[in-house]
């Protein structure tokens, strides 16, 4: 990739007012037309933006003002684009696949066999019992787990892969550098020097609601099935599952008791076509092909 055009999709990124789908409209055209360098007018045709044009008129003109402190945020955080090798198949192949990922920690796990799991921020004990059969099973198997960093399922199923010398990946709602949940700050220190995080975020970005369904988009495009632990009736969880189910990728689904509000969602996906999954061999041979 060109240095001045993976230059100006870091400047994309960091204006505000633009979406993924503009950015990827721009970065197709570019390529159509093997045109490098775009006047601000061109791109706002290219990318379609219409409602918040002036407010991605101000974010331009601010770091076009403020280059060298622009350049220096690109030299100094580590990021790879959907034109980069390292980028995953997987993830390309959905709709909407983030143009730009910022990422601290080791980038290899991208290209390893991956599993969604996902859940409650309310996690019960059954919920931890769940985590606690599945996933040392699953990184015996040589899959690396992949969720939100969230509090509840998310959180435990990242301490519970580095608890058996296994592999997880985290994708984040918010910018590397800012810490949400707070009390999981030590957790995310961790990923990010002994496994990887991934956010579509500038660094101080601080978690907005709009964030976690293109968060979840992510998680599912990673990994080749998804597996809902605990999820009451608006669980986000079901976002991701529901996106898994687009994409074409397996979702598992765990039962749990009727009485319970945690497992409403997980029947839900049951009688939507996922996996009823009682046991660790339930996912395996749904995925035995990989």
């Amino acid at each position: 990739m060109e240095n001045k055009q993976r230059s100006l999709l870091f400047k994309l990124v960091m204006c505000q007012g633009i979406g993924n789908l503009g950015r990827l409209n721009y970065l197709q055209y570019a390529l159509k037309t093997n045109t490098i360098e775009f006047c601000v007018e061109e791109i706002i045709k290219i990318a379609e933006i219409t409602t918040y044009k002036k407010i991605f008129l101000d974010s331009w003109y601010y770091w076009s003002k403020h280059e060298k402190i622009l350049k220096f945020y690109e030299q100094n955080c580590s990021f790879f684009t959907i034109l980069d090798s390292i980028y995953p198949q997987l993830l390309k192949e959905i709709y909407n696949p983030p143009a730009l990922l910022f990422y601290k920690g080791d980038l290899q796990l991208l290209h390893r066999k991956k599993l969604a799991m996902v859940g409650a921020r309310q996690m019960t004990i059954y919920g931890k019992q769940v985590i606690e059969q599945f996933v040392p099973s699953l990184i015996n198997e040589g899959f690396t787990i992949v969720s939100g960093l969230a509090k509840g399922v998310d959180s435990y199923v990242h301490q519970m892969a580095i608890n058996c010398q296994g592999k997880t990946i985290a994708v984040i709602g918010n910018g590397l550098d800012y810490f949400y949940p707070k009390d999981s700050e030590w957790l995310q220190k961790k990923l990010e020097k002994d496994q990887l995080i991934l956010s579509e975020y500038p660094a101080d970005s601080g978690p907005k609601k709009f964030h976690f369904p293109a968060r979840n988009r992510i998680i599912a495009g990673l990994t080749l099935g998804t597996c809902v632990i605990e999820a009451k009736k608006q669980s986000g969880s079901l976002i991701t599952a529901q996106a898994a189910m687009e994409y074409g990728r397996e979702v598992f689904a765990i039962p749990d008791s009727i009485f319970h509000s945690n497992s409403i969602g997980c029947h839900a996906l049951i009688q939507d076509g996922a996996k009823c999954t009682v046991s660790v061999q339930d996912i395996l041979e749904e995925l035995v092909i990989y």
